[in-house]
């Protein structure tokens, strides 16, 4: 493999070029009742409040939102195509912070149009590729975690290097462009900014010192020579989602942590390596520079990665902790909730293509102002079945239900949900739950290879379902509302909130629900958060081409969702090459701040290397926006 040529791939198509997927999956197993793209259109699937019966190649009219929306406090916009940010008339929009800008007075002109930033000041300004984020009200100051995803060499690196790093310097200078970065913003009269040198200020790289907890923190499975105790890892890499603990704490979420590894010898052996797209060359070579990411070294390194890892906003010099009893898989967000007896519940999606939706119920209960000490390392470990009926279960991934010691559950949970039997799914990214009612919503990204290939363990991926569409590049977006109301309980029913698709190129599924029109379509939603209003908020990672099937569909976006009648309208829409991820807002909810990750052109500066950036967006009458 050219590893060069990687540097341009999806994370996706990256795992799938490494680790190819068997090319058929045996549909003599898929049960009858599997939706086939015919059954799918003779059958009755529920969307919104209502089942919409399918007819003669066209949705039903039976939607209440076949019409562009005009249920909400602005007026929708339509698609863009060109390098800019665009809003709905009586708002304005301006970016918080770039990447590049700085935390601290001493990197201050750290970032050049020209070359980027220098080694020396990387740990000390804002990183690049913007992902997750929340805002934390801390002694009368605003402070807002940011993920950095990922880099573009291409961008970071000197263009000498070829988009590869050629030596230690440049890994370095690699590692500190992502993680997280903590910082403090205020309104300073003329929009929100970064107050440099403030006390809260702070970066984490993937060379910031850790701990561990939860049953599979010290076991042999994350030992190294680095730390034969296995309790103190360094970094948190390929930071995607996030989540707010209910005491007020950040949550990031390792993702596509695989990536970072390779080996310059013997590749070790074990189940676990292949079903988490490990092996091989790193994308990023650091295994040629750093022992740490080199599978002949220091096998267990990777499995000391793909956590939910908990950061103190409050406290700019306290140890980040892995939590390994809320599993290991790539993780999206997460997402936290309070079931009615006390305990805590944290919803979790696995974003790869046929893995599964997580749940994680603490065995402690909490309370305003009680501890929280062992409320994330002490509890069960569940995975999602969905039926057909449009009933499901959450499945306990216990040694008892899968013949694996726990932690092996813990960290292998992907091979866990296999055993039990878990709904395999196209692409579980953020999950989001109501704050005026008891359910939870999941974007379902997309999955070409939905009933053509399975998933990277060998699960098949039958068509039906969350899932009713053969190779799905739309997506769609789950609901499920808990037994009772309450987020602790085992069974749930489920229904489709909405199924992205074109109306213009297609009359049959791929047309999406009755919600999407030709005046808010969208493919691929990624990004989702609820306002205080009970409004989804819903971002699109897809396909921004405007051609073939995606044509008329734009650059990605952000739209907002009634999740009462259905209708969906268009709020913002990104530059060419973005994707729109991340949403929170000001303490006072006057200001949404929405990322923009790997922007194409130069924006937003006009010039020089593109800008991943915060931005924030208010109404210029002075009301709330969330």
């Amino acid at each position: 493999m050219d590893i060069k040529k990687t540097i341009d791939l999806s994370w996706d198509d990256f795992d799938e070029l490494r680790d190819p997927r068997p090319a058929e999956t045996d549909f003599d197993q898929v049960v009858e009742t599997a939706l086939s793209r015919r059954g799918f259109l003779s059958g009755v699937l529920a969307f919104g409040s209502g089942a919409v019966a399918f007819g003669s190649g066209l949705m039903g009219s039976t939607s209440v939102a076949r019409a562009q929306s005009s249920g909400f406090d602005f007026e929708p916009i339509g698609i863009a195509t060109d390098f800019d940010i665009h809003v709905p008339a009586g708002y304005q929009w301006k970016p918080l912070v770039k990447w590049g800008q700085p935390l601290f007075s001493e990197a201050e002109g750290a970032f050049s149009p020209e070359t980027g930033v220098s080694v020396a000041m990387s740990d000390k300004v804002f990183g690049e590729n913007t992902d997750g984020m929340e805002l934390f009200e801390v002694d009368g100051a605003q402070v807002i975690a940011v993920n950095s995803e990922y880099v573009n060499p291409k961008i970071n690196l000197p263009e000498a290097s070829e988009g590869m790093p050629a030596n230690v310097d440049e890994v370095t200078l690699l590692k500190n462009m992502q993680g997280v970065t903590v910082m403090e913003i205020a309104d300073t009269g003329n929009g929100y900014e970064v107050v440099v040198d403030s006390p809260f200020n702070r970066r984490i790289t993937h060379e910031t010192q850790m701990t561990m907890d939860g049953p599979a923190a010290g076991s042999a499975l994350v030992q190294t020579n680095a730390d034969p105790e296995g309790m103190s890892p360094k970094g948190t890499m390929n930071n995607c989602g996030s989540g707010k603990t209910l005491w007020g704490t950040y949550l990031t979420c390792e993702e596509n942590f695989n990536g970072y590894f390779g080996t310059t010898g013997e590749m070790p052996e074990g189940e676990g390596y292949s079903r988490y797209g490990i092996g091989g060359e790193g994308r990023y070579a650091y295994e040629k520079y750093d022992a740490r990411y080199d599978l002949s070294q220091e096998p267990n390194e990777p499995h000391r990665h793909g956590w939910i890892t908990e950061i103190d906003p409050s406290d700019a010099s306290s140890t980040p902790v892995k939590h390994t009893a809320l599993g290991r898989f790539k993780h999206e967000n997460a997402e936290m909730v309070q079931a009615a007896d006390g305990r805590v519940v944290v919803y979790m999606g696995d974003d790869e293509r046929g893995e599964f939706i997580y749940k994680y119920v603490s065995n402690g209960t909490w309370a305003e102002g009680q501890p929280t000490d062992g409320l994330l390392s002490d509890g069960t470990l569940y995975v999602a079945k969905f039926n057909p009926d449009q009933t499901g279960e959450w499945l306990a991934l216990t040694p008892e239900s899968t013949s694996m010691s726990l932690e092996e559950i813990l960290v292998f949970s992907r091979m866990a949900g296999s055993k039990v039997g878990a709904t395999t799914m196209d692409r579980p990214e953020w999950i989001a739950c109501n704050p005026l009612k008891a359910e939870a919503y999941c974007a379902l990204t997309n999955n070409k290879n939905r009933g053509l290939k399975t998933n990277a363990g060998g699960d098949e991926t039958p068509v039906g379902g969350p899932n009713p569409r053969e190779a799905n590049n739309y997506g769609q977006i789950v609901r499920w509302t808990p037994e009772n109301g309450d987020h602790g309980t085992i069974d749930f029913t489920w229904d489709l909130y909405v199924m992205a698709g074109n109306p213009e190129v297609h009359a049959d599924a791929y047309a999406g629900s009755d919600n999407v029109t030709t005046g808010n379509m969208f493919n691929s939603p990624d990004g989702m958060a609820f306002d205080t209003k009970g409004r989804l908020w819903i971002q699109t990672d897809g396909d921004d081409s405007n051609e073939g099937d995606f044509a008329g569909m734009g650059n990605n976006q952000m739209l907002v969702g009634d999740t009462e009648t259905g209708e969906i309208a268009r709020f913002l829409t990104a530059p060419n090459g973005a994707e729109v991820t991340g949403l929170c807002w000001s303490a006072d909810r006057k200001v949404a701040f929405v990322g923009i990750q790997h922007p194409g052109g130069s924006w937003p500066d006009g010039e020089g290397k593109p800008r991943s950036s915060v931005i924030s967006v208010w109404r210029e009458d002075g009301e709330t926006v969330g």
